[in-house]
């Protein structure tokens, strides 16, 4: 798997003396963009300790930061604080998948019935682009460059429902599987990347015909298959697991 941390410290620039508070702003939006995608991405196993002293190593940061960036990771889903010993990732069980998907399918089920009726001409075009970058990135076999896109496309159709009760609770949701639902691309006994390609065609299509009820019953199983996927994978012998290559 590719991660956007890299092998040996690479420290992240501090902020200037200059625009201090924005600089600050973004430097603590890059180490959480890259210790999520490093948790999303599977390097750390499911329970597994937080390894703070060697996160701070590669990301070139002290604890402060760190930790920072590990409380917005809690408040996500992906990680448990522990009281007084750092932190862990968060475990689930396949009951607990079961359930997460099915609410995740449910509520991308109903953006997708709002977001017909509300989605502009000009976001369905901005769907189509991250949908051809995406596809990109699948014949590429570049599997971090297609979760991205992948992950943006879900959300556009979810803020094209323009409903603001619906967007909280896809965000405490979504955080929460995320780094399953990245992992779900590799089960083993079933194509599921090709799989999601497909759907992710059609759920395009609907998109465009602003075709409501279908597209609302396209994510709903989009959602379904993945979950049956993400508890295969969970089920797999560990040695199975997908490496760094």
């Amino acid at each position: 798997m590719k991660s956007t941390i890299p092998d040996t410290g690479v420290p992240i620039a501090p902020p200037s003396l200059n625009g201090g508070d924005r600089q600050e702003a973004s430097l603590h939006g890059e180490i959480l963009l890259r210790l999520r995608d490093y948790v999303v991405e599977g390097n750390i196993p499911e329970g597994g300790r937080v390894p703070e002293r060697q996160l701070c190593e590669m990301l070139g940061i002290s604890r402060t930061p760190l930790r920072e960036a590990l409380k917005v990771l809690a408040a996500e889903g992906l990680i448990e604080l522990l009281p007084n010993r750092g932190a862990r990732v968060r475990q689930l069980s396949q009951r607990d998948l079961e359930e997460l998907f099915d609410v995740m399918a449910g509520l991308e089920s109903l953006a997708g019935r709002l977001a017909c009726e509300a989605i502009t001409d000009a976001e369905i075009t901005a769907i189509e682009q991250l949908h051809y970058e995406m596809y990109g990135r699948y014949l590429h076999r570049d599997m971090h460059g297609y979760f991205q896109a992948n992950q943006r496309i879900h959300e556009s159709i979810v803020a094209a429902a323009r409903n603001e009760t619906l967007t909280a609770a896809y965000a405490n949701f979504a955080g929460r599987i995320r780094r399953v639902r990245y992992s779900a691309n590799f089960a083993r006994n079933r194509q599921r990347w090709a799989e999601a390609m497909r759907e992710h065609e059609a759920i395009l299509d609907a998109l465009r015909r602003r075709a409501a009820s279908e597209l609302s019953d396209i994510l709903f199983q989009h959602l379904r298959n993945k979950r049956a996927a993400a508890i295969e994978h969970l089920t797999e012998p560990r040695e199975d697991a997908p490496v760094s290559s």
